[in-house]
C-alpha cells in the first residue's frame, strides 16, 4: 500500500461516518473528498511546501469532530444557513489545488463549524464581529478515543457594497489537535473590512488556515495575521483586487521552542489602479523555524499598481531559521512595486546602551523585541484587541527571559 493511499484510508471511514447534508453541499463534500484522495497531503517536493513538512499530519490518524464556536455579532448581521450561500461556499476558496482546503471542504458541518454571515448594502457596524472557535482539552485529549481530533472550521463572510466592519477570528485550545480552517470574504464595491487574525493554539496543536478574499472595486480591505501558538502553523492568505482596490496584509508571528510558523500571501493585482501595501514581521527564538513567502501578482491589464512589500526577521538564537522569499510576478508594464526581507539580530549598541543605564540584560533584550513586534500591534485598532495582544507579547517575552 502506498503512502498516499494509507494517509486517505484514514480519512475515508471519518468522511463517511458523517450525517448526510442537503443536495448540493452534499455534493460539494464528496466532489471535495474525491479531489483530496487524488492529490493527497502535499511533500517538500511541492514548491509551495519546500520549507513546511507536514508528514506528522498526514500519518497521523485523525477523529472528525467540532470545535466550539462563540459568535459575537453586532445587530443588523444576518447569519444565514450555509444551504442558502451556494454562490460562494466553495468557489472563492477553491480546493482544486490545495489538498487542506479540499479536506475542510469535505468535512463541511453546517450544524457547528460553519459560520456564514451576511452584512447588508451601506451598513457601518460600529462594534467588531467576533468569531472564536476553541477546541477544549477534554474534547482534544478524550482518553475513551485513541485517534487525534481534527476540527474545520469554515467561516464565510458577505460584505454588501459600501458597507463597513471590523471581523476577529480567533483561535485557540489546549492539548494536542489538528485545527484545518479556511476563511472566505467577499468584499462588494466601496466597501471598507478591518480583519484580525489571531491564532493562539496550543502548543502542541497543529494550525493549518487558508483565506480567500475577494475585494470589489474601490473597497479597502486590511487583514492583521498574529501567530503566537501551535506547533506547526501554516497560514495562507490570498487576495485578489478589482479596479481603485486599496488592500494591506500585515503579520505578526512570535516563535520560540521547536515551533514551525509558515506564511504564505498572495496578492493578486487583477485589474488597473490597485494598491497594495504588506508588512510581516517575525521573532525567533531557541530552535524555531519560520518560513515566509509573499507572492505579488500583477495582470496584464492592471497598469498603474501600486504595491510595497516587507519581510523583517528579528532572530534572537543561532539555532534558529527563517527562510524569506519575496517574489514579484509582473505582466504590466506601468507599475510601482517594490519588496524587501530583511533578517538581524538585536543592536549590539542598543543593548550596551541600555544596561549602561542600569538595565539589566534580559530586561533589555526584552524591551527592544517588544519594540520591533510593535509596529504591528500599533496597526490594530480595535482597542480591546490591542490591549490583550500587547499583555499578551509581554508575558510571553517575561516569561520567555526567565
Amino acid at each position: 500500500m502506498t503512502a498516499v493511499t494509507e494517509q486517505i484510508g484514514r480519512w475515508v471511514a471519518e468522511f463517511s461516518r458523517q450525517e448526510p447534508a442537503g443536495p448540493w453541499i452534499q455534493r460539494l463534500r464528496e466532489s471535495a473528498f474525491q479531489r483530496f484522495a487524488e492529490i493527497g497531503f502535499p511533500t517538500t517536493h511541492d514548491e509551495e511546501w519546500r520549507f513546511t513538512n507536514v508528514a506528522a499530519i498526514a500519518r497521523t490518524t485523525f477523529r472528525a469532530g467540532s470545535p466550539d464556536k462563540l459568535l459575537c455579532t453586532p445587530g443588523g448581521v444576518e447569519e444565514l444557513d450555509p444551504s442558502d450561500a451556494e454562490a460562494h461556499l466553495g468557489h472563492d476558496a477553491a480546493f482544486d489545488r490545495n489538498a487542506f482546503v479540499a479536506l475542510n471542504t469535505a468535512f463541511l458541518n453546517h450544524q457547528v463549524s460553519a459560520t456564514v454571515l451576511r452584512i447588508p448594502r451601506g451598513m457601518v457596524l460600529e462594534e467588531p464581529i467576533e468569531i472564536t472557535y476553541e477546541v477544549a482539552e477534554d474534547v482534544a485529549c478524550d482518553p475513551q478515543e485513541s485517534a487525534m481530533l481534527a476540527v474545520h472550521p469554515r467561516t464565510l463572510i458577505l460584505v454588501g457594497a459600501n458597507a463597513q466592519c471590523t471581523i476577529v477570528e480567533t483561535y485557540k485550545g489546549t492539548g494536542t489537535y489538528f485545527t484545518n480552517a479556511v476563511t472566505e470574504i467577499v468584499v462588494g464595491d466601496g466597501a471598507v473590512v478591518d480583519h484580525y487574525k489571531i491564532q493562539q493554539e496550543d502548543s502542541r496543536a497543529y494550525h493549518i488556515a487558508t483565506m480567500q478574499v475577494q475585494i470589489g472595486r474601490s473597497a479597502n480591505f486590511s487583514s492583521h495575521s498574529i501567530s503566537l501558538g501551535g506547533a506547526l502553523v501554516r497560514n495562507d492568505v490570498n487576495a485578489v483586487l478589482s479596479e481603485g482596490t486599496e488592500a494591506t496584509l500585515n503579520g505578526l508571528y512570535i516563535a520560540n521552542g521547536t515551533q514551525h510558523i509558515d506564511n504564505h500571501t498572495v496578492i493578486d493585482h487583477a485589474k488597473p489602479h490597485g494598491t497594495s501595501h504588506e508588512l510581516y514581521k517575525g521573532i525567533l527564538d531557541d530552535q524555531a523555524h519560520a518560513v515566509f513567502n509573499g507572492r505579488i501578482i500583477v495582470r496584464k491589464d492592471a497598469q498603474k499598481t501600486d504595491s510595497k512589500q516587507t519581510n523583517k526577521n528579528l532572530v534572537l538564537s543561532d539555532e534558529a531559521v527563517i527562510d524569506t522569499k519575496p517574489e514579484l510576478q509582473i505582466l504590466a508594464d506601468d507599475v510601482r512595486c517594490t519588496h524587501g526581507a530583511t533578517i538581524g539580530q538585536l543592536d549590539a549598541e542598543s543593548l550596551f546602551y541600555m544596561q549602561s543605564r542600569g538595565i539589566g540584560k534580559s530586561d533589555a533584550r526584552n524591551l527592544l523585541t517588544y519594540a520591533f513586534a510593535q509596529d504591528v500591534v500599533d496597526r490594530v485598532k480595535v482597542q480591546s484587541l490591542r490591549d490583550s495582544l500587547e499583555r499578551i507579547l509581554f508575558e510571553k517575552f517575561h516569561e520567555h527571559a526567565h
